[in-house]
C-alpha cells in the first residue's frame, strides 16, 4: 500500500530545520503484514527528544528512515498466526519490545531484550526485514517503529492494547514519555512514600517522572530546569520546591534546603552537565537515576573514592524497567483516574506536514510534548 511518511535522509543538518528539512515527506510503499505482525493505522505521534537527537547526529541510524517511536493508533490488520489482539483494538507503539526467549527477558528485565535490540539497530523489524520502500529500494524502520507514517506494519508485540476511551493524543505518550518516565521514579529507583527526589530536566519524561515521584508519594519533590515556564508547570503538576539551573549557586541552595542533598536524583534532560548536577545534589547513600540519552561520546566521571565512602548508586534506566503488559495498563489507570494528568504535557497538535518546524520548537526548549495528528 501508499503511506504517507517523514523522511530521515542525513543526519547532522543545520538549524532552523524549517529551512535545512532534515525530514522529507514522502510517498513510500508499505509491504502488509506477514506472520507476527500487525499494520497499524496511526492516530498520533509525539515528538520526542530522542527522535531529535537522531536528526542532530547524536547516535548513528541506519538512513534513510522513517523516524518516530512514540504512538498510538488503530489496528486495521494481522498476519498470520496474531491472535491475542483483533481489528479495531487501539494500540500504543512500544520502542523495546521483548521476545520473552532471550536471556534478558527470561530474568525479567523484558524492557532489555536482546532480540528486539539488535534487530532495531539494523534499522529491521524484529519478525525479519524491512517492509518500507522508497522508489524500490528499502528503508529502515526506526525502532523497529516508525510511526511518523500514517501506517506502519510492526512486530505484534510492539503494541499494547488500550481502552478505546483514551484519546489518542493523550495515548502516544504512553509509548515513551510516561512509561519511561513514570518508570524510573516507580521501577528503577523504587520511590518510597516521604522521600526527597529531583527530577533534573522537565521535558516529557522529567514531568512524567515527577508525576511517577507524586503517584509513588514522594514527601518532597525538587523540580530543576533552566526555563522559568517549565519549573512553574512543573509547580502546577506538585512540585513542591524549584530552582533554575543556570543560577550560579543552584546546586549549593538545593543541598541546603534539603539537608545534604535529596534521596534520588533524576537526570531527564540527556546531558552530562545535567548529570553532573544530579550527582552532586544526591545526599550520602542516595542514588541518581539517569534515563537522559545523551550523545554516544559523551562521559560522565564519577569520583570513585566517594562512590564507595558514601555509599552511592548510579543507575540507569531505560523506558523506565517497564513490563508492558503489567505497566502501561496501570498507568492508564491512574491517568483515567486524573492520577496521571498527561494531557497537561501536550504543547500543541501539528500535522506531519509541520514536523521540521515542531523540531524546531523541540529544539528551543519552548515545547513539552507536540503530537502529530493524522487525522
Amino acid at each position: 500500500m501508499k503511506i504517507q511518511g517523514a523522511v530521515l535522509y542525513e543526519q547532522g543538518l543545520p538549524r532552523p530545520y524549517a529551512s535545512s528539512h532534515p525530514l522529507h515527506i514522502e510517498t513510500l510503499d508499505l509491504e502488509g503484514p506477514r506472520a507476527g505482525e500487525v499494520l497499524v493505522k496511526v492516530r498520533s505521534a509525539g515528538l520526542c527528544h530522542s527522535d531529535l537527537s537522531t536528526i542532530e547526529g547524536a547516535r548513528a541510524r541506519p538512513l534513510p528512515t522513517v523516524i518516530g517511536h512514540e504512538g498510538a493508533g488503530e489496528i486495521v490488520a494481522l498476519g498470520a498466526g496474531v491472535t491475542d489482539i483483533a481489528v479495531g483494538d487501539h494500540v500504543v507503539f512500544i520502542f523495546a519490545p521483548s521476545c520473552g526467549t532471550c536471556r534478558q527477558c527470561v530474568s525479567g528485565r523484558l524492557n532489555l531484550c536482546t532480540h528486539f535490540n539488535a534487530a532495531k539497530q539494523r534499522g529491521d523489524l524484529a519478525t525479519g526485514g524491512r517492509r518500507l520502500k522508497l522508489n524500490g529500494k528499502d528503508v529502515a524502520h526506526y525502532a523497529g517503529l516508525s510511526c511518523f507514517a500514517d501506517h506502519a506494519v510492526v512486530p505484534c508485540n510492539s503494541v499494547q492494547k488500550i481502552p478505546k476511551d483514551v484519546p489518542f493524543e493523550d495515548a502516544a505518550l504512553f509509548g515513551c514519555a510516561v512509561v519511561t518516565g513514570v518508570g524510573a521514579a516507580v521501577n528503577t529507583a523504587a520511590t518510597k512514600p516521604g522521600d526527597v527526589v529531583a527530577v533534573v530536566g522537565l521535558g516529557g519524561v522529567g514531568l512524567s517522572c515527577l508525576l511517577g515521584s507524586i503517584v509513588a508519594g514522594a514527601g518532597r519533590i525538587i523540580a530543576v530546569d533552566v526555563h522559568d515556564d517549565k519549573l512553574a508547570l512543573a509547580r502546577q503538576l506538585g512540585a513542591t520546591d524549584t530552582f533554575n539551573a543556570r543560577d550560579a549557586d543552584c546546586i549549593e541552595r538545593i543541598i541546603k534546603a534539603t539537608d545534604g542533598g535529596v534521596d534520588t536524583a533524576f537526570e531527564m534532560a540527556g546531558t552530562v552537565k545535567a548529570m553532573e548536577l544530579a550527582y552532586k545534589i544526591t545526599v550520602r547513600g542516595g542514588q541518581t537515576v539517569s534515563a537522559g540519552l545523551s550523545p554516544v561520546s559523551a562521559q560522565f566521571t564519577i569520583p570513585h573514592y566517594a562512590m564507595v565512602q558514601d555509599g552511592r548508586r548510579v543507575l540507569g534506566s531505560y523506558m523506565g524497567g517497564c513490563v508492558i503488559a503489567r505497566d502501561v495498563p496501570r498507568y492508564i489507570q491512574l491517568y483515567k483516574d486524573r492520577k496521571l494528568p498527561v494531557d497537561r504535557l501536550r504543547s500543541a497538535r501539528i500535522r506531519l506536514d509541520e514536523v521540521n518546524e515542531g523540531f524546531d520548537r523541540l529544539a528551543d526548549a519552548t515545547v513539552v510534548r507536540q503530537v502529530i495528528m493524522f487525522e
